[in-house]
């Protein structure tokens, strides 16, 4: 008996050793408590000789909790004596270490376990329609800055392994930091309004601080925790990759970057788990998944794993292929840099940004044109197919533009299209490297397919530009990067390719002195940071390779004070946000910050999920085909990994149709016949659209095109947004239009 009692304590110090300690001290104050009103009782003092054990317990506790009421029980120390007196002290004494300590450190003990539990995530959240975030990186902070755009009050959960207190001050930082300088710009906005206007105008665009988060540290693979953050009622929940990026040895960046290659086994155990939970009958309606993928390997897995466990209106999985979108826009900033100013706003919740309705379109270019005439807060764009259903997507200030209507007015503006327009010829020099270079090139590639002077229909342009190619790309890399990329051998468009380390300034200087001199097109450089390199040297080469190209103009500027800078554009990626203003200080406007793209989108994609196919058909030139691989294979090497959609080949003088739209800079003076006059926006917009339905192109095709805004040649950017019929436009020739258009 004895034994069995022993060895149930055992088990239960073992499981809750807590309870058995409280248990413990409730037992001895019960016990201490009965024997000391037993011994008060049975001493029968003056006062107190009719005094029942139940009362004598009664001021036993009070004289533990108060001295004073010692009284009570001794009346008078003179005729009660000493012995009661001494025994009262001792139950006090004793009671108030037994009973008012224990039960206070014990009290104590449990409020601070309480506390430690809520932060270590042990405790139960009462919460819904919140985002969760899974991992962190990068990329994470963005996603939580751009919800301050939302507006409307968002919670967000952020479930990582380690470095709690390290994340929390990051997302600290950056939404302070946002919410500082948009008030700022704000105000700088409305200075010159009147006193009670600027008041008004302030508080209603003032930027609130209306994002709740949480960050708990576990197991991402922990159902007990999962639900505990009640994934089951979140309304999109985003699992991020692992950074390349080293903290550790010289060698490690290497070894991350290899394995990212490789593919995320931590990706694809994260995203079981939560398809799991969230294709289960208890979760919400319409949740989205959003998966960040870095490798062709996580990719062909993640597509099984929806084929498997995707539920239509639950389990909405969308993987977002980093590298490629990545890839992706910096070909597309490369070619036309002002779309890295026009990008940052529209795939923000900021300002213009793009929204959707579900909706079926019969005719879109009619639906269109009738859409111009009576609405003017909303750019309709056009129809596509998302999560099975038609969509039709417009740029607007919010949801509630689109429904905006107004009175039919007459089109009084008319403009004039060049029937001869073709694309400028583009040079490209790319200092550096980074893990997007297969798409980078891919991206070139389609764009050189879709744009080569050989499918030109017009046989006198044909004939002039025979033989020549739309696209020249000169890389400047360290050997080793240059053998890893086969020294871009199967890229026809690489016209050379320059083996030099960071160090060899003068090997660098020298190319680009060369190709800027000898070429009359204009010249973008596009630099890259290496993202896979120790996070001290994170951004380092980006930022010499900044040093070398800035020189070369001041050069060229001081041997030739007309020499127009503006023939060059340098676009400089970089991965650490920090190093934003630093770059910007070399008068650097086109400064990617890479991660905040995919940041951006994947807010909006938990947004409105049918979003995320928009966004691939801006991103994707229509016309893409395979690189010249034939020579390469011969030699052994591997063909590239990305996917590729062919539709023909450059040169084949086959008819290509161009049915998807991306978004165009197009210079004013090439794209319009004649200058158009000042007008308001909604005019140009519908102008220029009904002049694209009845201008025919080579071949006698027809690119419907909406405008969006215009950049002026200072680099200042207006994108359409608010009351377009108030917004003033007057384009003169070196400005540049963007373009919504197939072509």
């Amino acid at each position: 008996m004895w034994n069995r009692f022993k060895e149930k304590i055992s088990i239960q110090l073992a499981k809750n050793p807590g309870r058995v300690v409280l248990f413990g001290i409730l037992m001895f104050n019960v016990v201490f408590i009965f024997l000391s009103a037993v011994v008060i009782s049975a001493m029968s003092l003056s006062g107190t000789e009719d005094m029942s054990i139940p009362e004598a317990a009664y001021y036993t506790i009070t004289m533990i909790l108060d001295a004073g009421c010692i009284s009570n029980v001794v009346k008078d120390i003179g005729t009660s004596g000493v012995a009661i007196a001494i025994i009262c002290l001792v139950i006090v004494l004793i009671g108030m270490i037994a009973f008012t300590g224990s039960v206070i450190g014990y009290v104590t003990n449990f409020i601070s376990d309480f506390i430690a539990n809520a932060n270590t995530g042990k405790r139960r959240l009462r919460i819904s329609n919140h985002t969760v975030i899974l991992n962190w990186n990068t990329r994470a902070s963005e996603i939580i800055n751009d919800l301050l755009f939302s507006g409307k009050k968002e919670k967000v959960v952020i479930l990582v392994s380690s470095r709690k207190e390290e994340i929390k001050k990051e997302i600290d930082e950056r939404l302070s930091e946002t919410t500082a300088k948009e008030n700022a710009d704000l105000h700088d906005e409305a200075k010159s309004m009147p006193f009670f206007k600027r008041m008004v105008y302030i508080r209603k665009h003032k930027i609130k601080w209306n994002v709740t988060f949480i960050v708990r540290e576990g197991d991402v693979f922990s159902l007990k925790q999962l639900k505990d953050i009640q994934l089951e009622k979140a309304k999109a929940i985003v699992i991020l990759g692992s950074d390349s990026v080293s903290t550790g040895c010289k060698y490690d960046p290497k070894l991350n970057s290899d394995k990212n290659q490789q593919g995320n086994p931590h990706t694809i155990k994260t995203l079981m788990q939560v398809a799991d939970i969230t294709a289960s009958d208890a979760s919400v309606e319409d949740q989205r998944i959003i998966v960040e993928i870095t490798d062709p390997w996580t990719h062909d897995i993640v597509n099984k794993i929806i084929r498997s466990k995707e539920v239509k209106g639950k389990c909405n999985i969308i993987p977002v292929f980093v590298n490629q979108i990545l890839g992706q826009i910096l070909s597309q900033f490369s070619l036309m840099p002002e779309l890295n100013t026009v990008y940052r706003e529209l795939f923000s919740n900021k300002g213009a940004s793009f929204y959707t309705e579900k909706i079926t379109i019969e005719d879109e270019d009619a639906y269109i044109d009738q859409y111009l005439k009576t609405h003017r807060h909303a750019i309709p764009l056009s129809s596509l197919e998302a999560e099975g259903a038609p969509y039709f997507f417009y740029a607007a200030d919010s949801e509630d533009c689109i429904n905006k209507t107004c009175i039919e007015k007459p089109l009084n503006f008319e403009v004039k299209l060049n029937p001869r327009y073709w694309i400028e010829k583009k040079n490209v020099i790319i200092l550096g490297h980074n893990s997007d270079c297969d798409q980078i090139m891919e991206g070139f590639n389609a764009f050189r397919c879709e744009w080569n002077y050989d499918q030109m229909k017009d046989e006198a342009q044909s004939e002039k530009y025979k033989g020549q190619e739309i696209l020249r790309v000169t890389v400047v890399d360290d050997k080793e990067h240059l053998e890893k990329m086969h020294y871009y051998d199967q890229y026809p468009f690489v016209a050379e390719t320059v083996v030099a380390d960071i160090y060899d300034k003068e090997k660098i200087c020298e190319t680009i002195n060369r190709v800027i001199t000898y070429t009359k097109e204009d010249t973008s450089v596009l630099i890259l940071s290496d993202d896979t390199a120790n996070s001290d040297n994170i951004d380092a080469n980006a930022l010499a390779n900044l040093i070398y190209v800035q020189d070369i103009i001041h050069d060229k500027l001081d041997k030739n004070p007309d020499f127009d800078t503006g023939s060059i554009d340098i676009i400089v990626e970089i991965v650490d946000p920090k190093h934003h203003d630093l770059v910007s200080s070399y008068d650097i406007n086109n400064v990617v910050i890479s991660n905040r793209y995919i940041s951006k989108m994947i807010t909006q994609i938990g947004e409105k999920e049918a979003i995320y196919n928009f966004y691939n058909d801006i991103l994707t030139y229509d016309v893409k085909a395979p690189s010249d691989k034939t020579a390469d294979n011969a030699k052994g090497k591997p063909e590239a990994s990305a996917e590729v959609n062919v539709k023909g080949k450059a040169g084949d003088n086959q008819e290509n149709d161009f049915d998807n739209k991306e978004v165009y800079a197009k210079k004013v003076k090439t794209y319009f016949a004649e200058l158009p006059g000042p007008c308001k926006a909604d005019e140009l917009v519908r102008a220029v659209y009904t002049a694209s339905l009845h201008t025919e192109y080579a071949g006698g095709k027809t690119y419907p095109a909406l405008v969006l805004g215009y950049v002026k040649k200072s680099g200042k950017m207006h994108i359409f947004h608010g009351d377009l019929s108030t917004i003033d436009v007057k384009l003169e020739r070196d400005d540049k239009i963007i373009l919504y258009t197939p072509h």
